[in-house]
């Protein structure tokens, strides 16, 4: 097992009401069209599915989908929207285990590989993905830009959500390259607030892109959204996709 810590039920069940942001058709739409385009008519794996938030309707539009998933419970999750001949899942960890079989696409959305927690593991990652595509096939990440340029001398924490549900900030380890992302969430019933954090390895693009020549793999393209927007200074994220030759 790698250092990414592992999901419980509790958070599993109350995952997707918590995400509906994530579910929504303007957030959705472009994603699905996005690996659709990239799938073609070959087999797409993606790298901790989860709930299937993006494979299970992704599998609806005709795309055959594989998952690999560390938790069971999050696979439990998925399997009340999609049967195991549907949507097979492998439970096990993105950078070492391996499915039958060769994809048109392997993909990695939310931030993902960031769980991740050293280096040498996200490195793993790339080469697990490159192990699994046919040639010309394409690796896909979706991954924010560390905000480290909101952080003035002498602070370590930056907020990316307040509003009356919810309270998120992180936290950084400079050195480590580590940040702890710390969520206070609202109890729709009690009023009170639930804390809870995870641990992640950020990374730059530059990095990611080091990563993929380890891999074999090229820089295709990258966009600052899935709808295609250009990825610029200011970009918060970037959709990279890395391309294994033919």
């Amino acid at each position: 097992m790698t250092s990414s810590e592992l999901w419980t039920r509790e958070t599993a069940d109350r995952y997707d009401a918590e995400e509906t942001e994530m579910t929504s058709a303007a957030v959705l739409g472009p994603t699905l069209a996005f690996l659709t385009e990239l799938a073609g008519d070959g087999r797409a794996l993606e790298f901790a599915i989860g709930t299937g938030r993006v494979g299970v309707p992704l599998r609806e539009r005709g795309v055959p989908v594989v998952g690999v998933e560390l938790s069971e419970h999050m696979a439990a999750v998925l399997r009340r929207k999609a049967d195991e001949q549907t949507l097979p899942v492998s439970i096990g960890d993105m950078a070492t285990t391996v499915v039958p079989g060769e994809f048109a696409l392997v993909y990695l959305v939310y931030n993902t590989i960031t769980n991740l927690l050293t280096q040498d593991e996200q490195v793993e990652c790339f080469r697990n993905a490159a192990r699994h595509l046919s040639p010309g096939g394409r690796f896909v990440i979706e991954l924010g830009v560390p905000p480290l340029r909101f952080l003035p001398p002498g602070q370590i924490a930056v907020p990316f959500d307040v509003s009356e549900e919810h309270l998120g900030l992180d936290t950084f380890d400079l050195v480590e390259q580590i940040l702890v992302s710390h969520h206070f969430t609202r109890d729709g019933e009690t009023g009170g607030y639930r804390r809870d954090h995870s641990r992640h390895r950020y990374a730059w693009p530059a990095e990611l892109d080091l990563m993929a020549r380890i891999a074999g793999l090229e820089l295709e393209r990258r966009v600052g959204d899935w709808d295609g927007t250009s990825f610029t200074e200011d970009s918060a994220k970037h959709i990279s996709v890395w391309r294994k030759p033919a």
